[in-house]
């Protein structure tokens, strides 16, 4: 029996299983505790990768990125909630992390990205299948192969729901949790890796007291993202911090056939960041598709001409394949040989969408012309010949 202290982690998403992990190549005793059957949370749904700056990925494709670079990119999105120890442990860490991920698990990252608001290729993923998905049954496998071999030193046990947090004193000292029909308390220091809480759609829950006014909106988050562990810390004292301050994504799949559905998948932002355009009901683009989240979200509503559509050209979605096979089999994407095939699916008359896309091709050429201000582009052949094309429904989510 190992003498080393125990760490309770709550939560077996990435975050929790990077903790754990971590812990143990430490020379921590770990017990991990996750209220569902299953692990993963919602960090199994990230679509487009991981960020990552200075990493050998980067170094190996010629990318001249920096942690300086992730730094301003990261503030200057922040804008007035930026805390600059905060960007600065993300940031200046972010190239080990995803080193980590790679050399550690096996991990294939090769695939770098520049997605919306970086300035340089620095989203990570694999050659196949969601990337969240990936890393994260990378970890949960190992830490459950650490659980079989070396239990005295890693315990992990599901439908192990937290209910609260021990305190003695100012200390936290363990938490109270239910498994198998009893109360159990176990004794430690602590981490919080429960998530967040944009599917507490309760009449008294996290999203009704701080943003009343998105509770009609969908998610894109299972429905154990509760706030369980803001609300456990803020039981005993803890101050909560920017509460009010919920994403809203901009790009959620609509199903045609479940339009209304609450849960919905999130359309990676990846399809954007290989060159996919967002058209209004109208054909036209109303904003650079690489904008920070909360500009292309305003923007659709400011626009206000639903529904928008997200629109591949033949380069992109084979850059992207594996992720538009997995939307069309879902029956979230269709597919389509022309352009006239695409406008006949809009309730468009060609010429209109052959416009849009012209315009956009003269804008690839001169990007002073673009009046959105887009200042990167790629894969940008939209013409009658640049098929398959792919399309799909877009609504802003919680996310």
């Amino acid at each position: 029996m190992s003498s080393s202290p125990q760490v309770i982690v709550v939560g077996a998403g990435l975050s929790g299983l990077s903790a754990a992990h971590t812990l143990y190549e430490k020379g921590a005793n770990v017990l991990v505790l996750e209220k569902n059957p299953f692990a993963g949370g919602n960090s199994t749904k990230a679509t487009s990768g991981i960020n990552g700056a200075g990493t050998k990925a980067q170094e190996k494709l010629g990318i001249k990125d920096s942690a300086a670079a992730f730094f301003a990119d990261t503030k200057k999105s922040a804008r007035e909630l930026a805390r600059d120890d905060l960007i600065e442990v993300l940031t200046g860490k972010s190239g080990d992390a995803v080193n980590w991920l790679c050399t550690r698990f096996g991990l294939d990252l090769s695939k770098v990205s520049r997605l919306g608001g970086h300035s340089f290729e620095r989203t990570h993923r694999g050659g196949a299948q969601f990337p969240g998905m990936t890393i994260t049954y990378a970890l949960m496998e190992k830490l459950e192969d650490l659980a079989e071999k070396d239990p005295a030193r890693v315990k992990w046990l599901k439908k192990a729901n937290v209910r609260k947090l021990v305190k003695e004193g100012d200390e936290i000292v363990g938490c109270e949790y239910e498994y198998q029909g009893k109360t159990h308390t176990a004794h430690g220091p602590v981490i919080l890796a429960t998530g967040g809480y944009a599917a507490d759609f309760a009449k008294d829950g996290l999203l009704a007291k701080y943003r009343p006014e998105l509770l009609p909106l969908p998610t894109t988050n299972g429905d154990h993202c509760q706030g369980d562990g803001q609300k456990m810390a803020m039981a005993i004292g803890a101050h909560g911090i920017d509460l009010e301050k919920v994403q809203v994504h901009p790009t959620g799949l609509v199903d045609p056939n479940e339009p209304d559905a609450k849960v919905k998948f999130l359309a990676a932002e990846a399809l954007r960041g290989v060159g996919g355009l967002l058209l209004n009901k109208e054909g036209d683009r109303f904003a650079d598709e690489l904008g920070h989240r909360d500009y292309v979200t305003g923007r659709i509503w400011e626009d206000n001409k639903m529904p928008v559509r997200l629109i591949l050209n033949g380069q992109a979605s084979k850059e992207i394949e594996w992720h538009c096979k997995h939307y069309v089999g879902r029956g979230l994407m269709k597919r389509f040989d022309t352009v006239a095939d695409v406008a006949k699916e809009m309730g468009l008359p060609l010429k209109k969408l052959q416009s849009t896309f012209n315009e956009y091709m003269a804008v690839c050429k001169d990007p002073k012309r673009d009046p959105f201000g887009k200042k990167f582009f790629h894969n940008t052949d939209w013409s009658d010949q640049a098929g398959p094309f792919h399309v799909a429904l877009m609504t802003p989510v919680l996310h």
